[in-house]
């Protein structure tokens, strides 16, 4: 049995920036992980041709801006390297192979417990916080949609978090299910190792580049969002012109009013569009069916696939062990207050990595935390003289 003042569960970027801020305050904390390492997600469950979608002076943690060395847009390697330096930076250290199974509020001790199972021993661990902060993201689990016949499948099933490289599905018919960023930067990786692929296509959204993202940032700044919105809408259409035919629309939305009102990204294009314009990527509609490997789409036609990877996303699972999640998350395992003060909730129990909102996001919310722990307890300190 343990005691300290907080409890992070999760050691991604976001329990990594909670735990620097509160390091920064002299406030105790341990931050329990159930994998062998930081970042997992970037180390095990991301495709090796992966970078981060935003200029890097977007995806900085607390005190840790990046180098003028630094690419603008960074490579999985280099954002790995830099977790790492921030670990060792800032005193952080985590326990890792902790795998959280029960966590709950004692109302009589005012403190929270957590049960953790030591995955290298087999036992389970006990420890107590004054405080709890849930830092296991927004994309815990990747999430794979029901589909009429899918156990029939007899190729093989990924979820995009299982995909490295196209290289091993050279000459393969592979149906990718998800046109997000993933999905899209998926086909493109498969195109380019000599795959066949298709991508399954069933809702608008907004192609634009990374150099569009960017100066559509630097410009929200200065400029009402709707003048922002007006100029890369133009700037867009200007570079792909229509792409209906292809099976690509726009929604009605511009894209950063799109993000802001239903959470749906832009997609960046790292050359998908070409590849679906010369063919190389073909889209299809909806899937209806599936009978072992022939897969029916909503337009009636059929076609033969040896690999389906389903780009669908991921879902927080943090209630399955928060037993007492009503004071922080709703029934999706999402917060349950409304942004901005979506990372407080009852008990003394906050979140982090559950804005929708990136490196940029975490970073704002691990210090926003930080900070309220910390008048919390100097409240208490001033109680008690």
């Amino acid at each position: 049995m343990a005691a300290t003042t907080v409890i992070i569960v999760g050691a991604g970027p976001a329990g990594l920036a909670t735990s620097a801020c509160l390091n920064n305050l002299s406030i105790e904390n341990i931050i329990l992980e159930k994998e062998n390492c930081s970042a997992s997600l970037w180390r095990y469950h991301s495709y090796d041709c992966v970078h981060l979608h935003l200029a890097k002076k977007f995806c900085q943690l607390p005190y840790a801006p990046h180098d003028s060395e630094t690419p603008t847009f960074m490579p999985k390697s280099k954002f790995i390297e830099y977790i790492d330096n921030y670990t060792a930076k800032n005193q952080i250290n985590p326990m890792y192979n902790r795998c959280v199974e029960a966590t709950s509020f004692d109302g009589c001790s005012g403190k929270w417990k957590v049960e953790a199972r030591n995955l290298a021993s087999n036992e389970t661990e006990v420890y107590y916080s004054k405080f709890i902060v849930i830092a296991s993201g927004e994309n815990n689990v990747g999430f794979i949609p029901r589909v009429p016949g899918l156990e029939s499948f007899s190729g093989k099933i990924i979820h995009s978090n299982e995909y490295k490289s196209g290289n091993e599905f050279q000459g393969k018919q592979v149906l990718v299910i998800g046109c997000g960023n993933s999905g899209m930067e998926i086909s493109f990786d498969l195109s380019k190792h000599g795959a066949n692929p298709s991508i399954v296509i069933r809702s608008p959204f907004h192609v634009v580049t990374r150099e569009m993202i960017y100066l559509g940032m630097e410009l929200l700044k200065y400029i009402p969002m709707k003048y922002v919105d007006a100029l890369i809408t133009l700037w867009a259409r200007f570079k792909y012109g229509d792409l209906s035919s292809y099976g690509i629309q726009r929604p009605s939305l511009c894209p950063f009013s799109n993000k802001v009102i239903t959470g749906r990204t832009p997609v960046i294009d790292v050359g998908t569009v070409q590849k679906i314009r010369s063919k190389e990527i073909k889209v299809v509609p909806e899937m209806v069916s599936i009978k072992e490997n022939m897969v029916e789409f909503s337009d009636g036609t059929t076609q033969h696939f040896d690999v389906m990877v389903f780009a669908t996303g991921y879902k927080s699972v943090a209630n399955t062990w928060l037993k007492d999640y009503h004071y922080i998350m709703n029934e999706k395992s999402m917060p349950k207050n409304p942004s901005p003060k979506h990372w407080k909730g009852e008990n003394r129990s906050y979140c982090v990595g559950f804005s929708g909102n990136g490196l940029n996001g975490i970073s704002r919310d691990a210090m926003a935390v930080a900070r309220d722990i910390y008048v919390v307890l100097c409240g208490e300190d001033h109680h008690n003289l």
